[in-house]
């Protein structure tokens, strides 16, 4: 860092206090980050500083912050480029703070979870009393009955190019919830399943692997507070660090729906 220095203003908050902000005076340079300068102030003004990080590299989504009202990722956003206007930062909107900067996400998981985020395979067709079952190998009685069945797995797993060409771009969310804290429907409708979630939804729809579309379907199409709140501002997407597109998931959703 250089011997300027940039006006930071941080908003704080205790568990059960009012926020408040307090501001410091942080040296930086054109490489110095907002994680950098949140590091600078709790190595040498306020130790107490609470804010998550983790991999320094744009890949966990652990430090999501808002600045200036913006939400960004604190590790890949440079604040030379607020050496005018000042820098205010705070933690992410629309979740609730448990100390300074780092929020519960224990409410986005919730919903993570509500839209079954992961592989669902072919339930197995069971066979009606009597019916008569597979037939069994030449050597089926030559075999130890407490095997267990082999599994081809290349067969089951195996994708071609194309196959993964088609939720690629999904499957680069990294769950940072930049999505939620843009997301304007979330002022209104707290309940709103949203944007990270629906998109990972959509992500496991398009695996050829996968065979959950019903599931999810039903669970964000049958359900007032799942696709319905969206109304296509595109926040989301102009948020996402990664090149997601959220909106566009809803959109195919909510479109499927409506036949």
């Amino acid at each position: 860092m250089t011997d300027q220095t940039l006006r930071v203003t941080v908003t704080r908050q205790e568990p059960g206090e009012e926020p408040r902000d307090e501001t410091f005076d942080v040296p930086f340079d054109d490489r110095t980050s907002v994680l950098d300068a949140l590091d600078w102030i709790k190595d040498h003004s306020a130790p107490s500083l609470t804010f998550r990080w983790s991999c320094r590299s744009g890949v966990c989504g652990s430090c999501g912050v808002m600045v200036n009202g913006r939400p960004v990722l604190g590790c890949e956003t440079t604040v030379a480029g607020y050496r005018t206007s000042g820098l205010t930062v705070g933690p992410m909107a629309h979740a609730t703070v448990q100390r300074d900067l780092a929020v519960d996400t224990d409410e986005f998981l919730a919903k993570l979870r509500g839209v079954s985020p992961w592989m669902l395979p072919t339930p197995p067709v069971l066979q009606p009393a009597g019916a008569p079952g597979p037939h069994p190998s030449p050597d089926a009685e030559s075999q130890d009955p407490s095997a267990v069945p082999s599994l081809d797995v290349l067969a089951v797993h195996s994708q071609t190019p194309g196959q993964v060409e088609a939720y690629r771009g999904l499957s680069q969310c990294i769950d940072c919830m930049l999505c939620y804290a843009a997301c304007p429907v979330l002022d209104d409708v707290a309940g709103f399943t949203g944007p990270a979630a629906v998109a990972t939804a959509r992500r496991w729809d398009l695996d050829s692997r996968d065979d959950g579309n019903e599931t999810r379907f039903l669970a964000l199409a049958e359900n007032e507070e799942g696709i319905w709140p969206c109304t296509q501002v595109g926040a989301c997407t102009r948020a996402c660090p990664k090149g997601v597109d959220p909106a566009k998931a809803i959109r195919d959703y909510q479109r499927e729906a409506l036949g």
